[in-house]
């Protein structure tokens, strides 16, 4: 199977560079996570695994791992074959937009996004995969363009969606659920609270509770933190 090969670097000061050319972070986001978003995107809009070599100058680690078309990311050589693609009709506007994404062109790719999505939900319906897959590259670029309410809700619903489809331990709904969490974190705190019920109950729902128990007692402690400093 053909991969591309990604160099990605994050230096001590925090910057992200993608094949020597530096990226856009949101506020508040960590540098490797918009990474692996960035990659996603690539992966899905070629249907193909991205290599992927990274150097944390923060705490000098060097790793070599895939992202899949899925989403999900492995060891190199253990990925699985990629998903059949989207409906003929939508695949060349989600190329275009994938693209747009890539390019962090946010006022091109999240209109095209949500115009494929409302039509493979309206055409395919809600569960179908082409729908999920469509949702998720939504999902994504909420996150990159720093839309944390609209991620974690997409995520959060996602994580459900594919458990109802493919069952527990599918990589998409783990990927999914972290993905979620990880939306959540960033959420100004008023947003945070009305958000985190949903939040809670899709960890316990997607996983057996010992898996989630260190995500769930992280959004507990900024619960706690947040209801004494409204008091």
């Amino acid at each position: 199977m053909n991969t591309t090969t990604r160099h990605i670097r994050i230096t001590s000061g925090g910057l992200l560079y993608i094949d020597d050319e530096i990226q856009p972070i949101p506020e508040g986001c960590d540098p490797s996570q918009v990474a692996y978003q960035a990659l996603r995107i690539e992966a899905a809009g070629s249907g193909m695994p991205v290599q992927v070599d990274i150097q944390d100058d923060r705490s000098g680690s060097r790793i070599s791992t895939q992202v899949t078309p899925d989403g999900s990311s492995h060891a190199p050589g253990t990925i699985p074959p990629p998903d059949k693609r989207y409906a003929d009709t939508c695949s060349e506007r989600l190329a275009a937009a994938q693209a747009a994404g890539r390019a962090h062109d946010m006022n091109t790719a999240i209109p095209a996004a949500d115009a494929i999505l409302q039509e493979l939900s309206t055409r395919l319906g809600d569960a179908a995969q082409e729908t999920l897959e469509a949702a998720q590259f939504r999902a994504d670029l909420a996150f990159l363009s720093g839309d944390f309410s609209y991620a974690t809700a997409a995520w959060t619903w996602l994580a459900l969606a594919w458990l109802d489809r493919f069952g527990p331990g599918e990589p998409r709904v783990e990927t999914a659920a972290r993905n979620a969490t990880a939306s959540w974190m960033r959420l100004p705190p008023a947003d945070a609270m009305g958000a985190a019920r949903d939040l809670l109950n899709m960890l316990l729902e997607v996983a057996p509770p010992d898996r989630t128990a260190a995500a769930r007692a992280r959004i507990e402690e900024r619960l706690r933190a947040a209801s004494i400093h409204r008091n």
